[in-house]
């Protein structure tokens, strides 16, 4: 067994691997599991690797806006829980934190994602390598996920290789990849992570029934989403917005404005400052949105069929979500109070308009209960509670 990668590894001249102090107990007891002594040997020699190249090995550490060891354990067991949902439920591998799961140590440029089986053994030190590869591996019974008879340090040898060894390992192997570790570069400064403490729960049951069933409007939205202290609209006014545009907008978004303000909602939807003057004004970013839609439209009519405001009926876009869907009104009759709402999704057919107003489908998309093209859905495993929010920005945010 290979115990270092020293034997079979140089480090980059241009950026040398440092170490990022970790303190192990803390970790472990944070993951309620022991870690394999190589990794730890690994992390406390190296720090966050580029390893061959390719692969980026991944150690408790932290940078802010770019990277937090517990964030990315995470989002990336969500999205493996997801995805082996796609395999027959007798192949399915369980993830962390549940009994035996597969735990993420790294991942590569080509989204491949590599865990840990601690279902192999109570020894940490002989749990085997499950690669969740980014495309079907073929020869293996799990589409897309292979396992590996090869403990960590084995495994990134296995990557750095001239010739196979005899009996070779059963592939596909990542590379052959050249022997070189650097730190990651989208960590320069990291520093030390954490572990969290335990946070108790947000809400009563009580109050978490009215937020996630019995609750409506306003008042479930809140304790859904709590607004913040200070909600920022800009250096304007409503009715400095409304003669720039040449009309009102319905009371229901100005009231949801006037609680919350500008921000994101759930790490996703952005709805823009609508107060702001100068030029990231509201009416910029309806001009950009609407620029691009036209331009759109005059290549191919039939999947953007929405008229473009200020035409009767034109769409008027007032939020769009990090993945470039917006959403906004058809301005339908002369009260703005019933304009329908509507979502221009990025990457699908134009669909209907919502039946909802925009309070009860923020709701209803919080609470995990709101499907249709263009918004982001929770999964079957989520915590409606757990995944709403609303962060408010300030005269400094784009949008």
């Amino acid at each position: 067994m290979t115990s270092d990668i020293s034997m079979f590894t140089t480090p980059s001249a241009e950026r040398p691997p440092s170490p990022v102090p970790v303190d192990w107990p803390a970790v472990e007891d944070w993951l309620g599991l022991r870690l394999p002594a190589d990794y730890k040997r690994l992390a406390d020699r190296h720090g966050p690797l580029d390893f061959g190249e390719y692969v980026w090995i991944h150690v408790p550490c932290v940078q802010q806006d770019r990277f937090g060891y517990g964030d990315w354990l995470r989002a990336t067991h969500r999205d493996a829980r997801i995805e082996a949902r796609e395999l027959p439920e007798a192949e399915r591998p369980v993830v962390h934190p549940e009994a035996g799961g597969l735990l993420a140590w790294g991942c590569t440029r080509g989204s491949d994602v590599l865990f840990w089986d601690t279902s192999a053994s109570d020894d940490p030190d002989e749990w085997t390598v499950v690669v969740r590869h980014s495309g079907a591996v073929p020869g293996s019974g799990l589409l897309r996920w292979h396992r590996y008879d090869l403990t960590f340090t084995d495994y990134l040898r296995h990557t750095v290789r001239d010739t196979w060894e005899l009996p070779a390992p059963p592939g596909p192997l990542l590379g052959p990849l050249p022997g070189t570790v650097a730190r990651t570069a989208f960590l320069p400064d990291a520093e030390p992570w954490t572990p969290p403490p335990p946070v108790p729960p947000r809400l009563t049951e009580a109050e978490r029934r009215s937020a996630l069933e019995t609750g409506t409007g306003m008042d479930a939205l809140r304790l859904l989403s709590p607004p913040p202290e200070q909600p920022y609209l800009g250096d304007g006014s409503w009715e400095g917005l409304f003669a720039e545009l040449g009309t009102r907008l319905p009371g229901e978004y100005v009231r949801l404005m006037d609680e919350y303000g500008a921000g994101i909602w759930s790490g996703w939807l952005r709805f823009h400052t609508p107060l702001r003057t100068g030029e990231r004004r509201f009416h910029t970013h309806v001009e950009d949105t609407l620029d691009a839609y036209r331009q759109l439209k005059d290549g191919h009519a039939e999947w953007y069929p929405l008229a473009v405001w200020p035409e009767p009926g034109g769409f008027l876009p007032f939020a769009n979500s990090i993945d470039g869907h917006c959403l906004g009104w058809l301005t339908e009759g002369g009260d703005p109070d019933t304009w329908p709402l509507i979502v221009w999704p990025r990457h699908a057919d134009q669909g209907s308009p919502l039946e909802g107003g925009l309070v009860d489908t923020l709701l209803d998309w919080q609470r995990g209960k709101l499907v249709t093209e263009g918004f982001a859905v929770l999964d079957e495993d989520d915590d409606p509670v757990e995944f709403a929010d609303f962060k408010s920005w300030d005269d400094r945010a784009y949008w």
